[in-house]
């Protein structure tokens, strides 16, 4: 008799279905990840028919597995071990970031013995598939001795599913948390620079930001990109906040400074906020020039990352404003010196998607 499997060759079942449906709809019902990686557990043991599951997530430094989630009476036993990546066999998963079915752990010399000594549990089977997110490994998910037959290619496909849901919900409390990192340390920048001495400084941060994301939608960047674009445009200059404060200037290794260092001075501030990552390289870059006349590495050309490209051109517009120029004499300064600075200090690309949201208005 042909072995029965949970996920039938034609396609999903009609229950595997509602199950997969029930767990990504707890993704946007709740951040508690503990239970949502406990439901995709015991969901993997339910369709894959396993005694056992387990979770495993990648330790910070990047060199082991930790064991986040885990079925069965003693599985706490196993909260304060890890496992080595490329030892065992959920090692070699994560470093192979390939699945692997295992139907006699006895037979395979990869196979970890010691987690089930601290456990009790008795492994006989297993299946191991890697979680990734957006090229990155996240960890690893199992089920744990078939209650009937053997492990197959088709157990595989549903275990990623659920590896990927696992993926999704883990992603997205990191984001969360990184969130929350950020916007903290926003304020306490922003509350920085408008205490700063510099002149008509207090809307300069929204207003370059704001005039930054309409260029790049002319461009057609994409989500991300835009969103860094707004970050770059609200803290480019924060490195000013740095000037009048000695401390602040001998952490940053200099006695005295000088207009051409704020950019370094802004990426040196915030390049511990990891939510920042696309957004430190338009800060750095923004007074760079498209003929490589600029600072602070005399970049040229395509080599100045977009970011900085659109960057420099509103900073340079929005010295008009600070100068006193408003409505429509702005407008029209502000088309003539960026037509005058194509190819020289601007992108030309950036100068014609600068002209078509100028002559939009409204946005700056």
């Amino acid at each position: 008799m042909a072995q029965e499997t949970t996920v039938p060759q034609g396609g999903m079942d009609t229950n595997t279905a509602l199950e997969l449906f029930s767990i990504a709809g707890s993704l946007n019902s709740t951040m508690d990840l503990d239970f949502l990686l406990q439901k995709i557990g015991a969901a993997a043991e339910k369709l894959l028919d396993s005694e056992a599951s387990a979770i495993m997530l990648v330790t910070d430094d990047k060199k082991s597995l930790f064991f986040k989630v885990a079925s069965g009476e003693h599985a706490k036993a196993l909260k304060t071990m890890t496992l080595p990546i490329g030892q065992g066999i959920g090692g070699w998963v994560a470093q192979n970031r390939k699945p692997e079915v295992v139907n006699d752990t006895r037979s395979d010399p990869r196979f970890a013995g010691k987690f089930d000594k601290a456990s009790g549990f008795i492994t006989k089977s297993l299946l191991c598939v890697p979680m990734e997110f957006r090229g990155e490994l996240v960890g690893v998910v199992e089920v744990l001795n078939k209650r009937e037959g053997g492990y197959d290619a088709q157990h595989i496909g549903l275990l990623s599913s659920l590896a990927s849901l696992a993926s999704v919900a883990i992603t997205n409390t990191k984001i969360i948390s990184e969130q929350k990192n950020f916007f903290s340390h926003i304020m306490e920048v922003l509350v920085g620079v408008i205490e700063t001495s510099r002149p008509n400084m207090d809307e300069h941060p929204v207003r370059s930001a704001k005039l930054a994301c309409a260029i790049g939608r002319a461009l057609g960047v994409d989500d991300y990109e835009y969103r860094m674009l707004y970050y770059a445009g609200v803290l480019h200059d924060v490195g000013y906040v740095a000037f009048k404060n000695p401390r602040m200037l001998s952490d940053l290794g200099v006695m005295s400074a000088s207009e051409e260092m704020h950019p370094a001075f802004s990426f040196r501030m915030l390049e511990g906020i990891k939510l920042l990552e696309g957004a430190l390289p338009m800060i750095k870059h923004h007074h760079e020039r498209y003929d490589g006349s600029g600072y602070p590495m005399k970049l040229k050309g395509e080599d100045i990352p977009l970011g900085a490209r659109i960057l420099g051109l509103v900073e340079s517009m929005e010295e008009l404003r600070m100068v006193g120029l408003r409505d429509e004499e702005l407008y029209k300064r502000a088309g003539k010196e960026a037509k005058e600075g194509s190819g020289k200090r601007f992108d030309p690309k950036v100068v014609e998607a600068f002209t078509e949201v100028l002559a939009h208005g409204g946005v700056w």
